[in-house]
């Protein structure tokens, strides 16, 4: 079964990519597919959905390879693949919304938006949250792949916790922070953070395949997959949903969210500044990491990124504002490194920065 899945997977990519495989870099957009191809085979990623979106319009969208081994399903632009961390920036956003509908400051305080917290947590504020400066650990003791449970609880697990630094004086990431902020945007809302999200932004902008990670069937999905002893095996699925891990997506409905980005109707303008001006330690130092998105450069580029894992599924999306350009790229295995493919496909479209002559 998997001589005969490799073989598959061997044709299918050379059918894709019509060459051999490219182990540097692309310098044009023609050799991005063998760059591609040859990242999987050296990767072991059984699949990857790729959008590249110039100014909101998508001019690349392809699938590589198999959403499932077993049934030699390829994957499409329209595959579903878990995002991971790359949710945070729809968490952010949603703490934008209600910051532009005058519900609440980014500059309240945690305790202002949730009960019983701890002494230790007074000077934490929502932006300490967004912005992983709070000093609260990254995980909340009481949380568990396999148990389904309010994210308040998963949260509280977290108070009796010391803090691992001051508020404000470095940056170390933090999952319970997000279970935290989609709690505060349920209560602050009224309405269940997924179904929020649903409303106010995934269907105003046509995402209809974007939904909250489950364990129940979703039609187009991509398995996810851990390499190991030369062969593939079925990662094992999270029964919990993570806040801070939370959606399904495509390549396609990503490339719908870019778009959005570069318009007033989600988020205005401040708001969006805002999410993408690093963070301002208490020292005075930034750190290159704003609201739910990373903050750094590509060969001179400025970018505006952010990366997720689940068992079995690795995600990518980098932004470079400055050029209009954004690169998408969806796997669905544990071993993958999307970031390195997103930075080599971005370099076959991006301008070549030139030194100023002195």
């Amino acid at each position: 079964m998997m001589h005969s899945f490799l073989a598959g997977l061997s044709l299918a990519l050379a059918q894709a990519t019509q060459a051999p495989p490219a182990t540097r870099p692309p310098s044009t957009p023609d050799s991005v597919d063998a760059f591609v191809a040859a990242a999987m085979e050296r990767m072991h990623i059984p699949g990857v959905s790729l959008a590249v979106v110039r100014g909101g319009k998508v001019v690349k969208a392809k699938g590589y390879g198999f959403a499932d081994v077993e049934r030699s399903e390829q994957v499409t632009p329209e595959t579903v693949f878990k995002i991971g961390s790359v949710s945070k920036q729809f968490l952010a956003t949603g703490i934008m919304l209600l910051a532009q509908d005058g519900k609440l400051s980014v500059d309240d305080p945690i305790s202002k938006h949730l009960a019983g917290t701890p002494e230790s947590w007074r000077g934490i504020t929502l932006r300490h949250f967004l912005t992983h400066t709070s000093g609260v650990q990254r995980e909340g003791p009481a949380f568990t792949p396999i148990r389904v449970q309010p994210d308040s609880v998963v949260v509280q697990s977290a108070y009796p916790q010391p803090l691992q630094f001051p508020t404000g004086s470095k940056y170390q990431y933090c999952n319970v922070c997000y279970f935290a902020l989609a709690d505060i945007i349920a209560r602050v809302s009224g309405t269940p953070w997924d179904a929020f999200f649903a409303k106010r932004v995934f269907a105003p902008q046509g995402m209809m395949a974007t939904r909250t990670t489950t364990t129940d069937p979703v039609p187009r999905s991509a398995k996810g997959y851990v390499w190991r002893n030369g062969s593939y095996t079925v990662a094992p699925p999270y029964t919990a949903l993570r806040p801070s891990g939370a959606f399904l997506s495509t390549a396609l409905d990503l490339a719908k969210w870019d778009a959005a980005l570069y318009r007033d109707d989600v988020l205005t303008r401040a708001s969006r500044e805002a999410m993408w001006t690093p963070v301002r330690l208490v020292d005075g130092r930034t750190h290159g990491y704003g609201f739910g998105w990373e903050l750094d450069s590509l060969d001179g580029h400025r970018t505006v990124s952010h990366g997720g894992s689940l068992p079995g599924f690795r995600a990518e999306m980098t932004r470079f504002p400055d050029d209009s350009l954004t690169v998408i790229v969806l796997t669905n295995a544990d071993g993958a490194s999307p970031a390195i493919i997103a930075d080599g496909v971005a370099r076959a479209y991006l301008p070549p920065r030139t030194r100023a002559r002195p």
